[in-house]
C-alpha cells in the first residue's frame, strides 16, 4: 500500500531508487512533449494538473498506482495498451498486426507501411509528387527563406502553411492556439495542407515544424510531395528565431537549448522520412541554397 504521507523523491534522485516502468513512461511523455514543441507548463495547464506533478511523472517519480494496472495486465497476459482502450489491441486482426510488427526495425516499418497503403490505397505514386516540393524541419532552418529563393528559381508559387492557416482560421497562429486550441489547430493544418496539395501540382511548400505532431497529415505530406529535411544545428536554431524577434517563452527559458535538443531528438525519426536532407549550418545560405537546388534537380531527373 502507498504511503501518501511520504515525501517526493527528488528528480535528481539515483534511477536505481526509480521503478524502471515509470522511468520510461517518463521518458515516453517527455518525448511526446517535445515532438510537439510544448512547454511543461502548457501541458500541464491543458492536463488541469501542477507543474510539478508532471515533472515528477516525466523524472520517473509519478504516481505508482500505473504500477497496479501494469501488474493487472501481467496477470491478464496482455500488453498494458489493452487495458487502456487503445484502437490497436480492440479486435484480433489488430493484435495479430501488433505482434507481427512488433521487434521489427525502422526499415521493416517502412517497408510495411508503405505495403500496406500501396495495397489498400490501390494507386502507385502520385505523378505530380516530385512538382510539388515541401521543406520540412524546426522554426529555423531556413525553409521560409530557401523556400523563396527555390520557387522563384522554379518559377512556381511558394505556400507557407502557416499563412494559410491564418487566412483559413482568420487571425494569427498565436491566437488560433488561445482561442481555439491545438485540436483546432491541428485542423486548420490539415486542411492548409491538402488544399495546397490539390491545388498546385507545382510548388515548393514551407510547412510548420510541429506538422510531425499529426501522423497522418505528415504521411499526407511525404506521399504527395518530394520533401526536404532542412537541417540545423540547435545554436543555429536559436539564433534565427532570437532575430526574427520570437521572444516566446520557450526562446527566454534558462533550460531553452536543453528543450530545443530534446525537440530535435524528438522529431529527428519523423525528419529522417523526407527524400533528401540539407545541412543549413555547414555552408553560407547560397552554398546552402546550390545544395537544396541541386536535390531538387537530382529528383526532377534534370541536369545542373
Amino acid at each position: 500500500m502507498v504511503n501518501e504521507a511520504a515525501p517526493a523523491p527528488s528528480p535528481e534522485a539515483p534511477d536505481a531508487d526509480k521503478h524502471p516502468f515509470l522511468v520510461a513512461l517518463g521518458e515516453r511523455v517527455r518525448d511526446a512533449r517535445a515532438r510537439r514543441g510544448l512547454t511543461r507548463k502548457a501541458v500541464a495547464g491543458a492536463a488541469g494538473v501542477s507543474e510539478r506533478h508532471l515533472a515528477n511523472l516525466e523524472y520517473g517519480i509519478g504516481n505508482a498506482s500505473i504500477l497496479v494496472l501494469q501488474q493487472v495486465a501481467g496477470a491478464l497476459h496482455c500488453p498494458l495498451a489493452e487495458l487502456l482502450g487503445d484502437v490497436t489491441t480492440s479486435t484480433p486482426e489488430w493484435l495479430s498486426l501488433r505482434e507481427l510488427l512488433a521487434g521489427r526495425s525502422e526499415a521493416d516499418l517502412r517497408r510495411a507501411r508503405v505495403a500496406i497503403g500501396d495495397l489498400l490505397g490501390g494507386e502507385g505514386e502520385d505523378p505530380t509528387r516530385r512538382g510539388r516540393i515541401a521543406l520540412v524541419g524546426l522554426r529555423g532552418a531556413g525553409k521560409s527563406t530557401l523556400g523563396r529563393m527555390l520557387a522563384e528559381e522554379l518559377g512556381v508559387p511558394f505556400i507557407e502553411v502557416s499563412r494559410e492557416i491564418e487566412r483559413l482560421a482568420g487571425c494569427s497562429t498565436p491566437e488560433v492556439h488561445a482561442l481555439y486550441g491545438a485540436n483546432a489547430y491541428r485542423r486548420y493544418e490539415r486542411r492548409a495542407l491538402e488544399e495546397a496539395i490539390a491545388t498546385h501540382a507545382e510548388a515548393v511548400i514551407a510547412t510548420p515544424g510541429g506538422l510531425v505532431a499529426d501522423v497522418a497529415a505528415f504521411d499526407l505530406l511525404v506521399s504527395r510531395c518530394f520533401t526536404v529535411w532542412l537541417q540545423a544545428a540547435p545554436e543555429d536554431h536559436m539564433r534565427r528565431v532570437a532575430a526574427q524577434g520570437d521572444m516566446r517563452p520557450m526562446a527566454a527559458s534558462r533550460e531553452a537549448m536543453d528543450d530545443l535538443r530534446r525537440i530535435l531528438a524528438g522529431r529527428e525519426a519523423f525528419y529522417s522520412r523526407a527524400d533528401a536532407t540539407v545541412d543549413t549550418s555547414a555552408q553560407p545560405l547560397e552554398k546552402t541554397f546550390g545544395v537544396l537546388r541541386e536535390r531538387v534537380r537530382q529528383a526532377r531527373g534534370q541536369s545542373a
